[in-house]
C-alpha cells in the first residue's frame, strides 16, 4: 500500500531551479534510498516534501500521504502532521538536539507533544526508546546532556525521538555522513530495527550509493535537481541504465577488490596540463595523463624534486610514543611505527582512537611526552629552531576540512603563496602548482568559497606541494566528499605519489580508500596500535579481532552479498568519543569490551586477555593473545 507519493515536485529559489520534475512513491515497510552528489537536490526535495523549506523557497507539483495533499496545506496542519505521521532524522544529530536540555527529556517531549500522557510515563517511554536503538544503559544515559554523547550515540537519539510516535513515513537525510564505519553500521541497523518496529515507509538519503545496497528495496538517482534514474536496487547496482549511476557506481571503491583493480574504471582524474607559464614554473608542472590508466609511451619525465625515490630508507620513525591529557586522560601509548621512502602507510581506527592526537605530536617537531620521533634522520627532540624550520619544508599535512584550513579572507593565489613567503621563497610558481592538481591558473584570483569541496581539497594539496616536500601527512582528506569526488582525489593522490616519489601517512575510517591508496596499513585502538601489516595481508587475512569487525562493517556495494553476509556489529561505542567514559583503558586488553571473541573464549584463556595487555607481534603484527582464533 502506497503512504507517500510525489509527483513532478519542483522548487525554485528566486532565479534558481533547485528541483525539477521530482516524482516518487514509497510503501508501507518499504527503503526508497535517493542518492546523488551534494548539490543535486535530494535534500531539497525531501525538506519540501515535509513543508520545511524557507518561505523565499516556490515548490509546486504534489505530494500525498495515505492520498491527502500536502502542498499548500496550512502551517498548523502539517505541525501535527510533523513527528507523528512524518518524522525526520537529520544529518548533524548535534545541532538537532537542545544542548542544555537532558536527553531523556528531549526524547519525552517528542512523546509528549502528539500523545496525552503523564510526564512520568513519557519518560519512561524515552528510556525504551533509548533501549530499542541500542544506548547502553538507557535509564542513566538519559540524565545526560548531548554534549556527553559521541556522534554515533546522538543519531540514535534522534531516530529514538523520530519514531516515538510509530511515524508512517521515516525520512532519514544522510544519518550515515561522517560516521565511522562501525558506528555507521550500527546506525543502518538501527534503521533496520525502526522500520520493523514501526512498519513505516522509509526515505534514506545519501551521497554514498554503496549505503544503501543492504538497506534499500529501490533507489532513485538525483543529479542537478533532476531524477536520472529509478529501479529496483538490484537492477540498479547490476543493470544501471544511466551513465551517471554507472559513474557514481564505478566511484565506490571496493573493499574485497585487488588495489590495482579497485580504481575507479578509468575516470578523467586531471585533465591535460598546458605549457608552464614560464620557465620557473616547469619545475612544479610535470605533464600529467587525462586519465590515470593512460598508457605512456614517452619517457618518464623528470620532475624537479622526488621523481624516483624508493631506496627503502625511513622517512619517519615513531617509536614509542606516548601523549597524556591530564591524570589518566586520552592517551596515545607506546605507538611505533614507521614511513618508508615512497611508501604510503595508511593509519585507520574509530574516532577518539588517538589517530589525530598521534598526527598532533609527529608534526609538532618537539621533544613528545615519551619516546622518539625521527623525521628524515633528525630526532625532533634535538632540534633547533632553525632545524625545525628547516624540517617542515620536507613534511606537509592536508586536513580533513580544506574550508576550515583556507582562510576565507585570502586569495587562493595567497593561500599557495604563503609558505612560499614564509621560507623566503620566489612565489611564481603558484600557477603551476595549481595546474599541477588539475586546477586553472585563472583560478588564483578567487576565493576558497567560490569553489566546490573537492576543488577546496586540491587547493589544500597544492599548498602543501607548495615547498616540494618529501613527506605529506594527510588527515582524512576525503571523508567529507561525496563519492565521486572523493575517488578523483585519491586518483590524484596516487598520481601525484607517483609522479613526485612522495611517502604519504594517510588516516582515514575508510577501509576500503585505504585499501586502494595505501601500501601498508596501521590498526589503531585505543591510543595503541593493534595490526599492522602490508595492505593485501591484512585486507586478505586480518589477525586482530577488531580488525576484522572494522573490514565486516565496511558496506558492499553488491546488494546480493550484502544481504546474504552475516553482520558482525561491534557493542558499545568507540573509546575516547565521549564524556561517559572511564577514565583510563580497561585493564589487560584494552578491547576485550567491545571484542566478539573474548565471551566465547574458555575462562583460562579468558583470564589472560583480563591481567595481561597483549603486545604487537613480530611474527603476525597483530596484539591480540588469541590473534588465530575466529570470531564466528
Amino acid at each position: 500500500m502506497t503512504v507517500l507519493e510525489v509527483r513532478d515536485l519542483a522548487v525554485r529559489f528566486g532565479e534558481t531551479q533547485a528541483v525539477q520534475g521530482v516524482g516518487f512513491e514509497v510503501a508501507r515497510g518499504e527503503v526508497l534510498g535517493i542518492v546523488g552528489e551534494s548539490g543535486s537536490g535530494k535534500s531539497v526535495s525531501v525538506l519540501a516534501v515535509l513543508g520545511l523549506l524557507p518561505p523565499r523557497a516556490v515548490v509546486s507539483g504534489s505530494v500525498r500521504l495515505h492520498g491527502r495533499e500536502l502542498l499548500g496545506a496550512q502551517e498548523k496542519e502539517l505541525t501535527a502532521l510533523r513527528g507523528k505521521s512524518m518524522a525526520m532524522v537529520f544529518q548533524d544529530p548535534l545541532a538537532g538536539l537542545t544542548p542544555v536540555h537532558r536527553v531523556g527529556d528531549q526524547v519525552a517531549e517528542a512523546v509528549r507533544v502528539h500523545q496525552r500522557v503523564s510526564s512520568k510515563a513519557a519518560r519512561l517511554r524515552a528510556v525504551e526508546l533509548l533501549d530499542l536503538v541500542g544506548i547502553p544503559d538507557p535509564a542513566r544515559r538519559a540524565r545526560a546532556f548531548p554534549h556527553e554523547f559521541s556522534g554515533g550515540m546522538r543519531q540514535r537519539v534522534m531516530i529514538a525521538m523520530a519514531i516515538a510516535n510509530d511515524p508512517d513515513v521515516l525520512i532519514c537525510d544522510e544519518p550515515t555522513t561522517a560516521l565511522d564505519v562501525t558506528v555507521q553500521a550500527q546506525i543502518l541497523d538501527v534503521l533496520r530495527t525502526a522500520r520493523r518496529e514501526t512498519g513505516a515507509a522509509v526515505v534514506l538519503v545519501t551521497h554514498d550509493i554503496g549505503v544503501v545496497a543492504g538497506i534499500a528495496d529501490r533507489v532513485l538517482v538525483m543529479r542537478s535537481g533532476q531524477v536520472v534514474e529509478t529501479a529496483t536496487v538490484d537492477d540498479l547496482f547490476y543493470r544501471p541504465r544511466s551513465p551517471f549511476t554507472r559513474t557514481l557506481l564505478d566511484a565506490v571503491p571496493r573493499i574485497h577488490d585487488h588495489p590495482a583493480r579497485s580504481g575507479y574504471s578509468g575516470r578523467p582524474v586531471l585533465p591535460p596540463q598546458p605549457a608552464p607559464a614560464h620557465p620557473g614554473d616547469a619545475r612544479s608542472t610535470p605533464p600529467v595523463p587525462a586519465h590515470s590508466g593512460e598508457a605512456r609511451s614517452a619517457p618518464p619525465v623528470q620532475v624537479g624534486w622526488g621523481a624516483v625515490r624508493r631506496g627503502g630508507r625511513a622517512v619517519l620513525e615513531v617509536e614509542g610514543l606516548v601523549k597524556r591529557y591530564g591524570r589518566g586522560g586520552w592517551v596515545v601509548d607506546r605507538v611505533s611505527f614507521d614511513v618508508r621512502a615512497g611508501e604510503t602507510l595508511g593509519l585507520v581506527g574509530e574516532s577518539g582512537c588517538g589517530k589525530t592526537t598521534l598526527l598532533m605530536e609527529i608534526l609538532a617537531l618537539g621533544a613528545p611526552q615519551g619516546g622518539r620521533v625521527v623525521v628524515f634522520g633528525r630526532d625532533t627532540a634535538g632540534l633547533s629552531g632553525r632545524e625545525r624550520l628547516g624540517l617542515r619544508r620536507d613534511l606537509q599535512v592536508v586536513f580533513q576540512d580544506p574550508m576550515a584550513s583556507l582562510d576565507p579572507r585570502m586569495t587562493v593565489h595567497d593561500i599557495v603563496a604563503e609558505p612560499l613567503r614564509a621560507h623566503g621563497l620566489p612565489i611564481d610558481r603558484v600557477g603551476g602548482l595549481l595546474r599541477l592538481v588539475g586546477l586553472e591558473a585563472e583560478h588564483a584570483a578567487r576565493y576558497p568559497q567560490d569553489f566546490s569541496g573537492g576543488q577546496r581539497q586540491r587547493i589544500a594539496i597544492a599548498r602543501a606541494l607548495a615547498l616540494e616536500p618529501r613527506l605529506l601527512v594527510l588527515d582524512e582528506p576525503v571523508s567529507a566528499l561525496d563519492v565521486s569526488i572523493r575517488a578523483e582525489v585519491v586518483e590524484l593522490l596516487l598520481e601525484l605519489k607517483a609522479r613526485l616519489g612522495l611517502s604519504y601517512l594517510f588516516v582515514a575510517h575508510d577501509l576500503a580508500v585505504v585499501r586502494r591508496i595505501a601500501d601498508r596499513v596501521a590498526v589503531m585502538y585505543s591510543g595503541r596500535i593493534v595490526e599492522i601489516g602490508p595492505v593485501e595481508d591484512v585486507f586478505a587475512e586480518p589477525r586482530h579481532p577488531y580488525t576484522r569487525a572494522l573490514l565486516a562493517a565496511v558496506p558492499v556495494p553488491d546488494p546480493v552479498r550484502e544481504r546474504a553476509r552475516s553482520r558482525l556489529l561491534l557493542s558499545g561505542d568507540p573509546p575516547g568519543d565521549h564524556l561517559l567514559r572511564p577514565a583510563g583503558p580497561p585493564s589487560g586488553c584494552r578491547f576485550r569490551t567491545r571484542c566478539p571473541l573474548y565471551p566465547g573464549l574458555p575462562s583460562v584463556l579468558g583470564s589472560r586477555c583480563v591481567s595481561e595487555e597483549p603486545e604487537l607481534g613480530a611474527a603476525d603484527g597483530a596484539a591480540c593473545h588469541h590473534s588465530s582464533g575466529g570470531i564466528g
